[in-house]
């Protein structure tokens, strides 16, 4: 008889760290959410919640871009739009407030503002066009067959409709 035991995989976490120059201290930390942050149970989502709360608890700006239509979107007080992509900045000045950029699969993911320590002006973080780099750079139009089944989870059919008309466009289907 041969079975298989459960072994638990360390999950790495990483994120972008802003920090100041002359004490090392956080000044904007920068999540891009993965499929871990968003799993539900203690591993996944709970201990991304914990993680955020300690967050909330500094002096830190929190910036979250949130790119997975799937999972367990980081805990708000209110709901969310129908929307399959946000941004979340949590400034600490403006704490319990957060800004939400709710994305449609048919825009162009905004600039968003990176806060750093004042009197330092914003920093605009242009995430479409670092998206665009690192699709080009992977070579992810060699990697990804769009003719293939369509992507999970489902999309709406708006946007199943608009995205099947954009990739024949582009000659993808």
């Amino acid at each position: 008889l041969t079975v298989a035991v459960p072994i638990q995989i360390p999950t790495r976490y990483a994120r972008i760290e802003i920090r100041s120059v002359l004490h090392e201290t956080l000044v904007t930390a920068i999540e891009l959410l993965s499929p871990a942050n968003k799993r539900p149970g203690a591993d996944g989502a709970d201990a991304y919640e914990r993680k955020r709360q300690e967050l909330f608890q500094s002096s830190a700006h929190l910036l979250e871009i949130d790119l997975l239509r799937g999972g367990q979107r980081p805990r708000l007080s209110e709901p969310l739009p129908p929307h399959p992509y946000f941004i979340f900045l949590s400034r600490s000045y403006r704490r319990p407030l957060v800004d939400v950029w709710p994305i449609a699969l048919q825009a162009a993911i905004p600039a968003v503002p990176v806060p750093l320590t004042y009197p330092d002006p914003d920093v605009a973080l242009d995430l479409n066009r670092v998206l665009h780099q690192v699709y080009r750079n992977a070579r992810y139009e060699r990697r990804i067959d769009y003719r293939q089944t369509p992507p999970l989870p489902e999309l709406s059919p708006d946007d199943a409709a608009w995205l099947d008309e954009w990739l024949r466009e582009r000659g993808l289907r």
